[in-house]
């Protein structure tokens, strides 16, 4: 959906209770329409939305985790057990919420930040020099010995800008 064009261009809310099979591709509509999205709420299979508010260092942090908290503070409000559905699901579901917070420029290309981020999650378990290899052309930094699951969003930010200067 055309969000500029259903809303006018005029911020928009969105909350739902989202279809477990699409929900990690409303979130990048999300992430993508950010500069309209100031809020959204919603359940989810509960292993997307713990992944979508876990803190780095968590194991659940991930692409999604790192894209939407560069830009939404992220709440996970409760869970919700299968037994309040008729018929019951076999997974348990999960209630966030993201509130828009006041970032409008990281400080970094974003395409290369998007990149950065999924190259590094690609290969999650080795450190972030074996992932990052293509882009860092031999060069060392500090953050290359982590881990991606370990760095912060402002981490990510600080490698990304490193690594468009070696380009």
């Amino acid at each position: 959906m055309d969000l500029e064009a259903f809303n006018g261009g005029q911020p928009i809310g969105i909350i739902g209770n989202f279809p477990y099979n699409i929900s990690s591709q409303i979130l990048f509509k999300v992430y993508d329409e950010r500069h309209l999205v100031t809020e959204c709420a919603g359940m989810f299979q509960k292993e997307v939305a713990k992944r979508i508010a876990s803190p780095p260092g968590n194991k659940d942090y991930g692409i999604l985790s790192v894209l939407l908290q560069a830009y939404y503070d992220i709440e996970y409000l409760f869970d919700v057990p299968p037994s309040v559905f008729i018929p019951p699901p076999k997974v348990d579901s999960g209630v966030i919420r993201l509130v828009r917070n006041n970032v409008v420029d990281l400080g970094c290309d974003e395409k290369l930040f998007k990149t950065v981020i999924k190259l590094a999650f690609n290969q999650r378990r080795k450190m972030l020099r074996n992932g990052l290899s293509s882009l860092a052309k031999g060069r060392e930094h500090r953050l290359f010995t982590q881990r991606a699951e370990q760095l912060s969003v402002a981490e990510f930010v600080e490698l990304t800008n490193f690594l468009q200067e070696q380009q």
